[in-house]
C-alpha cells in the first residue's frame, strides 16, 4: 500500500467520522505509521467528545443525526478504501448462513488515547441475508455502506406495549456504497437492511446508553396489522425468530 504523508492524510480524511471510526481496523492491521497514529488519536478524541456531548445532553439526538450525516456525506469512499488492504481485512471470511457476520476490530492502546464511549463494527452479508428488523432502546447509531448494495428500510417507533410496537415507514430504498443512515430513540428508530448483492459490507458506529439506563435491540416482525395513517402493529419477537423470518 502506498505510504501517506501527514498532508495527504489530513486532506483526504480530516472531518470524516467514518475515517475516525475505521481507525480501529486500520490500527489493527498496522496500516498507519506512528506519525499518522498520533494525528488519528486526536481525531478519535474529537469523536469521543461528540459522543460525550450526546450522552451529556449537550447535543440533542436529532442534532447528532444531522451532524453525523453531514460528516458521512463528505466521505470519499474510494480514497477511504485505499487506506485499507480490504482483501486482507476480509481474507478467509466465512459469511453467516442467516443474518449478518459482525467483525469487531480491537482498538490498540495508544499513549494518551481517551477511553472511548462509542463502539463500532463491520457487518458482512451475502445476497438475501439481512441485518434483521429491530428497534433500539437508548442508543444512537449510524450506518455507512462500504461495499455492495442493500434494500434499506427505516420506521419511526410510535408506541410500545409488552407484545407489540406501533411503527410507521419513513425510508424505503436502495443503499449503495457511500450511502448512509442514522438512528436515535426519537427518529427512524427501527431499521432493516437486506443485502441484494454478495459480499456486502456495512460500517456501524453506536453510542450506547445515551441516557442512564438499559440499552439494546428490540426485534420485531414488521409484517403486522395495518393501521390508519400508514402505521403498522408489529409483533415483538426474539433474535432467533427474527433471524428465521428475515435473516
Amino acid at each position: 500500500m502506498q505510504s501517506l504523508t501527514r498532508r495527504d492524510f489530513q486532506q483526504q480524511a480530516l472531518g470524516s467520522l467514518l475515517t475516525w471510526s475505521l481507525l480501529d481496523t486500520l490500527f489493527s492491521r498496522n496500516a498507519f505509521g506512528d506519525e499518522v497514529k498520533l494525528i488519528a488519536s486526536k481525531w478519535l478524541a474529537e469523536l469521543n467528545a461528540m459522543s460525550l456531548d450526546l450522552k451529556g445532553k449537550k447535543l440533542e439526538q436529532v442534532q447528532w443525526m444531522k451532524q453525523v450525516e453531514q460528516l458521512l456525506a463528505k466521505v470519499d469512499l474510494a480514497e477511504m478504501l485505499k487506506f485499507i488492504d480490504f482483501d486482507a481485512l476480509t481474507k478467509d471470511l466465512k459469511f453467516q448462513d442467516r443474518g449478518e457476520l459482525s467483525l469487531r476490530p480491537k482498538m490498540p492502546k495508544i499513549e494518551g488515547h481517551p477511553t472511548l464511549v462509542y463502539g463500532n463494527q463491520v457487518f458482512a452479508l451475502n445476497k438475501d441475508r439481512s441485518v434483521v428488523p429491530h428497534g433500539h432502546d437508548n442508543m444512537a447509531t449510524a450506518f455507512l455502506i462500504l461495499k455492495g448494495n442493500f434494500h434499506g428500510r427505516h420506521f419511526d417507533r410510535l408506541e410500545d406495549d409488552k407484545t407489540h410496537m406501533i411503527i410507521r415507514p419513513t425510508i424505503d430504498g436502495t443503499f449503495g456504497p457511500g450511502t448512509y443512515s442514522t438512528v436515535t430513540d426519537v427518529k427512524d428508530n427501527v431499521h432493516w437492511f437486506q443485502a441484494t448483492t454478495d459480499g456486502s459490507f456495512i460500517f456501524n458506529i453506536h453510542v450506547m446508553s445515551v441516557k442512564p439506563g438499559a440499552t439494546g435491540r428490540v426485534y420485531i416482525d414488521p409484517d403486522g396489522e395495518k393501521l390508519s395513517g400508514g402505521r403498522i402493529k408489529a409483533k415483538k419477537i426474539n433474535h432467533a425468530e427474527a433471524n428465521k423470518l428475515y435473516g
